[in-house]
């Protein structure tokens, strides 16, 4: 590959409009921008979730999900690109059958914490589903692939199921909801 970057700051974006990889000009208001933006914000969360310490095979998971999220930038930067398959959607429901089925079965709400990985996992999640909604809001501009839709839908799923992971490997358990809970001193 070339050098692709050579000059980042081109000053072609000063009037609010970006290029997209077919060359068109867009609003950077436009959904198809906002959800590049997402997609691009989801992976930074997971790069900071990398640094927490955690098993070989938990970070190259992650590694390989910022791979699929660029590739996910490159779809939505060049409409009617695909880049994201059905076999990667099927990869992210095989490793949440797998880590889930080492997990207790839910029988409460949980809230998002205990360990620093596993807040940052369920930041990631929340991330990620406001990701999956900008893609789903850019499709009304133009084609997204069904397979880049499903692949947010299984990673915000497969994050909270992260989540319960690191509290577990911690030796923690998950931060229950707990419901009419009142902070002392409140009344009402």
């Amino acid at each position: 590959m070339g050098h692709r970057l050579s000059k980042i700051a081109t000053r072609t974006g000063d009037g609010g409009e970006t290029g997209l990889g077919d060359g068109t000009r867009v609003s950077k208001s436009s959904a198809r921008i906002h959800a590049l933006g997402d997609v691009d914000e989801l992976n930074s969360a997971i790069g900071v979730l990398i640094c927490e310490p955690m098993p070989a095979a938990l970070s190259a998971l992650l590694t390989d999900i910022q791979h699929d999220l660029f590739d996910l930038g490159g779809e939505l930067a060049i409409p009617g690109y695909h880049l994201i398959k059905s076999e990667q959607v099927v990869r992210l429901d095989e490793e949440l059958e797998r880590l889930n089925a080492e997990l207790r079965p839910l029988k409460e709400f949980i809230l998002p914490g205990g360990t620093r990985a596993a807040a940052l996992a369920h930041l990631a999640r929340t991330i990620c589903r406001r990701a999956e909604r900008a893609v789903i809001s850019a499709a009304g501009e133009g084609k997204v692939s069904d397979a880049s839709r499903q692949y947010l839908n299984r990673l915000s799923d497969l994050l909270f199921v992260l989540g319960r992971t690191f509290n577990l490997l911690d030796g923690r358990g998950d931060v229950l909801w707990q419901r009419g809970r009142r902070h002392e001193g409140e009344t009402g």
